[in-house]
């Protein structure tokens, strides 16, 4: 027998077992930790957030969106400026399309709202680490839905800072160096 025969089976026993093909690879908190280095919501630079009122026509709520390049807007209370919900620009532009909506309807008609009662909500903050963010686009608050933005807020959840997409998560991977 060869030394090299008699090293195999010690190195396999090092090395350890072979990947099985079948089996997908799931990202743990460590492969995320190498992608995001400790990064924090804060290091996407999130654009301040721009609300619209219940009671904006749709029209100055779309043209907002269009001159900042925004794909979400929250929509807050007039008189208390709690976050009451969200306008996905894509959906407003279909609801538009179909004739659901019309152009000079209040943005009350065209906004999602957020569920209030028996929801738990993911808190996200300037300081969330990016992985967290990841884990809340991938499965949602509670596991069960992937959700396409996130609205930052402060600790306290009394001020909207900005929103944070998917993309902005995969832009900042993309233009981070290896």
């Amino acid at each position: 027998m060869s030394s090299a025969s008699s090293l195999r089976p010690a190195m396999q026993d090092f090395v350890g077992p072979q990947a099985d093909p079948e089996i997908p690879i799931i990202p743990t908190k460590s492969s995320w930790a190498d992608k995001y280095r400790g990064a924090t919501v804060e290091d996407l630079d999130p654009p301040p957030a721009l609300s619209s009122k219940p009671t904006d026509p749709i029209s100055t709520a779309l043209l907002n969106a269009y001159e900042r390049d925004y794909t979400h807007l929250t929509v807050v209370s007039e008189d208390t400026r709690a976050l009451l919900g969200y306008l996905n620009i894509p959906r407003l532009k279909q609801l538009l399309k179909n004739g659901t909506v019309r152009d000079n309807d209040s943005v009350d008609k065209a906004m999602q709202k957020f569920r209030r009662k028996g929801s738990v909500y993911k808190v996200i903050t300037m300081d969330t680490p990016l992985e967290e963010l990841e884990e809340f686009f991938n499965g949602g608050v509670n596991g069960s839905e992937p959700q396409d933005f996130a609205v930052v807020t402060d600790g306290a959840r009394r001020f909207v800072l900005g929103v944070a997409t998917k993309g902005d998560l995969e832009e900042f991977v993309r233009r981070r160096p290896a």
